[in-house]
């Protein structure tokens, strides 16, 4: 039995995708740029693209770029307002301690030219509370960047109640929606988001292609200069084929989502139950305020990386944590920011199920690890210690 339940790292393409892209290689080959009519129609479907996406996001099509994917669309909305509000005065950043790194390793590029950034507390939980948010907030503050889901646990922030705090203070707010968009109700202008970023990989579409949402009146950065592709802010011609096959996998997957989320929670919280049963272990992250289809646990006295080689061997493909992250050696500074310790963290397993999981294929991935969990602890000297009563059990 082979299982995929690392949905969170990157989703199978599903066929409405590949038949938008296929038909857009073969019969929309031409540059939009053009002025004859073979670019005219590849302009035509671009167009067509980008409203259909607006539409899904209560967006004007004006306002979606189409990008690279995430982290390209991180890294523009952020430079952005870190400099359209430097212009004015404004060098102070608010974000949360467990932000993918494409927002983090642009927030300390920014520090290195002058910004101050405060990053909030996530809690055991792993939520920002808005009340924290409101009191991080200065006179000088040019942008808040939250999260709407967390790629490593899956909570779900508090979108629209940090979105009204921001609006009614005249702050930027930008969020990385890339584990959201999909799979979660996203409407911009009721949640008062100003900037959002979304990959097609993330709701079965192709790699390397994802938007930027921004806002009418916002003035774009640009990353890439060249041409005057997507109105001047984004140079290169843009990927046809992997923009149509992304609008096809989003009109696929919000579609269906009521319908895969109901089936994933029911999944989910079952995994949580049979997880729950190996001693000293915990869930990471919030119960009920999280992705249906994420399920974070660590286990204490064994290695992360151990316990994932060895469900491989059982066609169990999962995570510890970021696949940009996988070849660090360090701690998720996602379960350290919601107050694991580094023994404890350094024992994750992320579960990020797809809507097609079955009860029969939970079950095998419960059994396969308390059966791997097992294992490890059994010539682990760490739990040898804990069980002798030489350390303390952290995870009771």
């Amino acid at each position: 039995m082979n299982i995929y339940a690392d949905n969170a790292a990157t989703t199978e393409m599903s066929e409405a995708a590949i038949n938008a892209m296929t038909d857009g290689m073969r019969n929309w080959y031409g540059n939009p740029s053009s002025l004859y009519t073979i670019g005219q129609k590849a302009k035509e479907k671009l167009e067509e693209a980008r409203a259909e996406i607006a539409g899904i996001i209560h967006a004007q099509p004006r306002e979606i770029i189409f990008t690279s994917g995430g982290s390209e669309a991180d890294n523009q909305a952020i430079l952005t307002a870190a400099l359209n509000g430097k212009k004015k005065g404004k060098t102070h950043i608010i974000s949360s301690a467990f932000e993918h790194h494409a927002v983090l390793h642009t927030l300390k590029k920014l520090e290195k030219d002058g910004f101050t950034v405060t990053l909030l507390p996530v809690h055991e939980s792993g939520l920002v509370r808005p009340d924290e948010l409101e009191a991080a907030l200065r006179e000088d503050t040019c942008l808040v960047t939250i999260m709407t889901a967390n790629n490593e646990i899956g909570t779900i922030q508090p979108i629209a109640e940090i979105g009204a705090i921001c609006r009614a203070r005249h702050v930027v707010f930008h969020t990385d929606a890339v584990q959201a968009v999909g799979h979660l109700p996203i409407d911009v202008e009721a949640q008062q988001i100003d900037m959002l970023s979304a990959s097609a990989h993330k709701f079965h579409g192709p790699k390397g292609v994802g938007f930027l949402y921004a806002r009418k009146g916002i003035v774009l950065q640009n990353l890439i200069e060249g041409g005057a592709q997507e109105r001047g802010k984004r140079a290169g011609t843009e990927n046809l084929p992997g923009i149509l096959g992304m609008t096809a996998a989003l009109k696929e997957a919000v579609g269906a989502m009521e319908q895969h989320n109901t089936h994933m929670k029911k999944i989910r919280d079952y995994l949580i139950r049979g997880l729950s049963e190996i001693p000293h272990s915990a869930l990471n992250g919030d119960a009920e305020r999280r992705l249906s289809g994420n399920v974070n646990f660590s286990f204490e006295g064994i290695e992360g990386e151990s316990l994932l080689i060895l469900l491989d061997q059982k066609g169990i493909s999962a995570s510890s944590g970021s696949a940009c992250t996988s070849g660090a050696l360090d701690p998720s500074h996602v379960l350290l920011a919601i107050g694991r310790v580094h023994d404890v963290a350094h024992g994750s397993l992320r579960l990020s199920i797809g809507e097609d999981i079955t009860v029969q294929e939970a079950d095998h991935i419960i059994e396969a690890t308390k059966e791997v969990v097992a294992y490890l602890r059994s010539f682990s000297p760490v739990w040898r210690d804990l069980t002798e009563g030489k350390k303390e059990f952290i995870l009771k």
